[in-house]
């Protein structure tokens, strides 16, 4: 599971990553000690669950969490206060858990066996996801599992996926803002799903496509972004 800290007090990041250390399961892809630079780690890492301080200055941590509420599939979120009045306030914003000040590893142990049940909700919703499109006046749908690529056309997107493609009315804009999990961007037209792609092809200076799993077409990466995919790929 990969976990993201947000607190503006270094030591208490400290004390719950030597917590954590416990749990093989968990990975720690970052940490944070704003809520601003917390949204910048979220989008880049799309964490499975994020300790977030209540308590900050600037961006707070319900707000941070409110801005969550807003994504496709938000990741699960776990508070962190000194003051245990704020519990309403974060139930409220559908918190998978919430920890008071100082952390203890026994009630560490407990919300994580929560977020764990949380969790498995969660992966099975991401699944489920369903791409719908038109087709001879009839509304059918797709797995995004299924979905290789989009690739902007004018006013539409066209959807390849298995067994066809079929253009749908949502930007590329929308679906990497709705799908920021399974979905990235390969060039300015392009957005791949992550769990396709097999391999980076590089054909002269500056020039690279992808390839992917049980699709034909190779797709051209951009400069740009360049970096990103060599990172999904690694």
């Amino acid at each position: 599971m990969n976990v993201l800290i947000v607190d503006d007090e270094p030591l208490a990041r400290m004390r719950l990553i030597r917590l954590l250390a416990h749990d093989k399961s968990i990975v720690i892809k970052g940490e944070a000690g704003n809520g601003n630079e917390a949204l910048l780690l979220i989008k880049k890492h799309t964490p499975d669950l994020i300790f977030l301080d209540v308590d900050m200055p600037g961006l707070n941590g319900l707000q941070v969490a409110n801005e969550l509420n807003n994504l496709a599939l938000p990741p699960a979120v776990v508070f962190i206060t000194a003051h245990p009045e704020h519990a309403l306030d974060a139930l409220q914003l559908s918190a998978a858990g919430y920890l008071v000040k100082p952390v203890t590893e026994q009630s560490l142990v407990k919300v994580l066996e929560q977020v764990g049940r949380l969790n498995k909700a969660h992966v099975q919703k991401q699944q489920s996801t369903k791409i719908s499109y038109q087709l001879g006046g009839t509304i059918k749908s797709v797995e995004l599992d299924n979905v290789y690529y989009f690739n902007a056309q004018e006013k539409y997107t066209n959807m390849v996926f298995e067994g066809g493609e079929a253009f749908i009315e949502s930007s590329l804009k929308q679906l990497e803002s709705q799908y920021p999990a399974q979905l990235v961007r390969i060039h300015r037209n392009t957005l791949v799903n992550k769990s396709k792609l097999l391999s980076l092809n590089t054909h002269g200076p500056g020039l690279h496509s992808v390839e992917l799993m049980g699709c034909n077409d190779h797709l051209t990466v951009s400069r740009r972004e360049l970096k990103t995919v060599k990172k999904i790929l690694n």
